[in-house]
């Protein structure tokens, strides 16, 4: 067996790599909706529907739920019962749990959504089905509230992730407070990244607009801090001692794992951006291609963290 074959097949592995890209999905979602919820109500002037920000989130917040969700059905043994996840509750199963916040989160995702881009919508479809009209003027009405549900929901799916990982108690690394914490600001991060990303290179939202402007300014910020959270992750088990300790220099300290996570997850996916956006000129910085380069790292660097933290985690058991 090789050392990459390795990495990723030992025998206390109990969730692989579709589960780190489900993880990846649904925090990005959360991460975009954040982001542009705060630039709806601070930043942005005039109509948001035009807005090429809020424009990328209408089509990734989506994507990143419907996809993940699509799939870890894929991924069950018997996915064509997916159904009765759905129905039947359980409440004291974290995944069971999760399923609800999902389809809150999708429903007050997509009647936010509605209001925003109700002309639209109403344009799309010609005149036809007017009910779908009459029910989006009277969500309107209530849409201060509904935002502010939608970005609590956010903050709870981007956690999320993090308290599912921490269920698995037999893992010390994976059972970690600090854990959804970490995952919260890695979820803005990618958020971040993708807003920009697709807001620009996708739907021509200038790159020297206010949102854009906002959001180079936040991702600073948020980079660092993840920076910090991921400092008092490993040093909260490094002074734990026992298993705690043995995780995290078996995580860190060498090895495949440890390349993965101080070349790919620090140098790639947050000193990189982080050197290239604070030295490069001006007119360099706001060039599409920088903006493409930039982005995709910090996206790939978020992906590689949650790998990361899903296999090294499980590398070590109580």
């Amino acid at each position: 067996m090789s050392a990459w074959e390795a990495a990723f097949n030992f025998d206390s592995l109990v969730w692989d790599w579709i589960i780190a890209i489900y993880l990846f999905l649904a925090g990005m979602s959360a991460g975009a909706v954040m982001i542009s919820i705060y630039l709806k109500r601070k930043v942005i002037e005039g109509n948001p529907a035009d807005n090429g920000i809020i424009k990328a989130t209408a089509i990734l917040a989506p994507f990143g739920i419907i996809a993940g969700l699509t799939i870890l059905i894929f991924h069950l043994t018997k996915p064509l019962s997916f159904w009765k996840i759905m129905i039947f509750f359980n409440p004291t199963s974290v995944m069971s749990m999760g399923v609800i916040l999902f389809q809150v989160y999708m429903a007050v995702l997509f009647a936010w959504l509605g209001v925003m881009f109700r002309k639209d919508i109403m344009s799309f479809l010609k005149g036809k089905f007017g009910f779908i009209d009459t029910i989006l003027l009277k969500i309107e009405q209530f849409e201060n509230a509904l935002e502010i549900f939608l970005a609590v929901l956010a903050i709870m799916l981007a956690a999320y992730t993090g308290f599912l990982l921490s269920a698995l108690q037999t893992y010390p690394m994976l059972n970690n407070p600090v854990l959804p914490i970490l995952f919260l600001f890695s979820s803005l991060s990618s958020g971040t990244a993708a807003c920009l990303l697709f807001g620009i290179l996708g739907f021509k939202e200038p790159s020297h607009s206010h949102s854009v402007k906002w959001i180079h300014n936040f991702e600073r910020p948020v980079v660092l801090f993840e920076l910090f959270v991921l400092v008092t992750f490993f040093t909260g088990l490094i002074f734990s001692g026992g298993q705690g300790e043995a995780a995290a220099w078996a995580a860190i300290g060498g090895g495949f794992w440890g390349t993965w996570f101080w070349v790919g997850v620090i140098g790639l996916g947050m000193i990189a951006p982080l050197t290239l956006n604070a030295f490069a000129p001006k007119e360099l910085a706001h060039g599409k291609g920088f903006i493409f380069v930039v982005t995709s790292l910090s996206l790939l660097g978020v992906l590689m963290l949650r790998t990361f933290v899903l296999y090294a985690g499980q590398m070590t058991v109580v």
